[in-house]
């Protein structure tokens, strides 16, 4: 019994030494580490990520900036993050001190998309695509001239499947299909409906599983998501090596892509294609599809603005016979109104944006 008293003793002696200094060493690291904000982390690994997805997202962080302010901390995908929703702070990101921070994705999202997009890389690589895909996606001559008459068929074509729909539209959805239309265009110029299709039809699952909860269980929409994401890049396996067996010179931006090099004469590998290609639809579609409808509406809140840009279309469908003649490159640089009403309110739109848009950073 003695024996066992003093073991006990000892044991107690030891765990109690012990917690003494794991304590002071808290506390000791506790002096050096930065200050973060106020919020919850959640649970280890999964954070609150289930609690996003348990409720709808723009809930779930309304609650946090209502409890905590508009900077707070949480976990989320995988990832400790600080949540702006000011806009100071999100000036302070992206403008005062924006060499401070460098953009950053969950894990989850940038499986989806592709790990060679370029908005998961910096340096030279990020720079050189860049420089290739804002040259490739402008609105120069060359390019759009080829292109007016095939946007302008997707124009009338949404155009009459509203009217005859008879009922209201969600007009951010439809800018949305309008804009991943044109953006097909601008990427591959003609392609086959059958691609097209196959395209469409798991972008669109991709795309419903992208904001889903990480799991890879059979069955939930992000183990779909990323099934129709492999079955996408086979695709796009495949029209690329259509496009060099032709060996043909398009000007679209696959062309653009294929024959890029480097400084060091390296060309880009069909998997670095297949990212790019599915983040620039991604990027776009809904970037655009936000302006577009954005800009609807701000027209049809300033009545005498819109009645002056419908006179200014107007007088260019009668010369074209009420679109019996298609609308030429030459129109579309003839619209001064028009040119000056979108860059203004793409400008207000994009303020009004960053003004409450919520930007992660990531808590090293």
């Amino acid at each position: 019994m003695e024996i066992a008293s003093s073991l006990i003793y000892i044991l107690l002696c030891l765990s109690t030494l012990l917690l003494y200094h794991f304590i002071k060493k808290q506390k000791r690291n506790s002096k050096h580490k930065a200050k973060l904000p106020p919020g919850s982390m959640g649970w280890p690994y999964i954070g609150e990520t289930l609690q996003m997805y348990s409720k709808d997202p723009n809930i779930f962080f309304a609650s946090k900036q209502k409890r905590y302010g508009d900077i707070f901390k949480t976990h989320i995908l995988g990832c400790p993050c600080v949540m702006l929703a000011s806009p100071e702070a999100t000036k302070f990101v992206l403008v005062t001190h924006a060499h401070l921070f460098k953009p950053t994705y969950p894990k989850s999202k940038e499986q989806m998309i592709g790990p060679s997009a370029l908005f998961f890389h910096q340096g030279d690589y990020h720079n050189s695509l860049r420089k290739l895909i804002q040259s490739s996606l402008s609105p120069n001559p060359t390019t759009m001239r080829k292109l007016v008459p095939d946007i302008e068929a997707l124009a009338i074509s949404a155009l009459e499947s509203w009217a005859a729909g008879g009922k209201v539209i969600n007009t951010y959805h439809e800018m949305k299909k309008f804009s991943f239309d044109v953006g097909f265009l601008a990427i591959f110029g003609q392609l086959n409906d059958t691609y097209r299709e196959r395209l469409s039809e798991n972008y669109c699952i991709v795309d419903k599983g992208y904001n889903s909860f990480p799991t890879k269980i059979p069955g939930t929409a992000y183990h779909k998501a990323l099934l129709a994401r492999k079955r996408l890049g086979q695709i796009l396996s495949q029209i690329i090596c259509e496009r060099k067996e032709k060996k043909t010179l398009q000007k679209d931006l696959l062309g653009d892509l294929l024959n890029f090099q480097d400084e060091k004469g390296q060309t880009l590998t069909e998997d670095q294609i297949s990212d790019n290609i599915i983040g620039i639809l991604f990027a776009a579609k809904d970037t655009t599809a936000s302006a577009l409808t954005w800009i609807l509406k701000y027209l049809h809140d300033n009545p005498k603005i819109l009645e002056a840009v419908k006179a200014e279309q107007n007088a260019i469908y009668e010369a074209n016979d009420g679109c019996k003649k298609p609308l030429t490159w030459a129109q579309i640089r003839n619209m001064p109104l028009t040119y000056r009403v979108s860059p203004t309110l793409t400008t207000l739109v994009f303020k009004m944006q960053n003004s409450t848009k919520k930007f992660r950073v990531t808590v090293s």
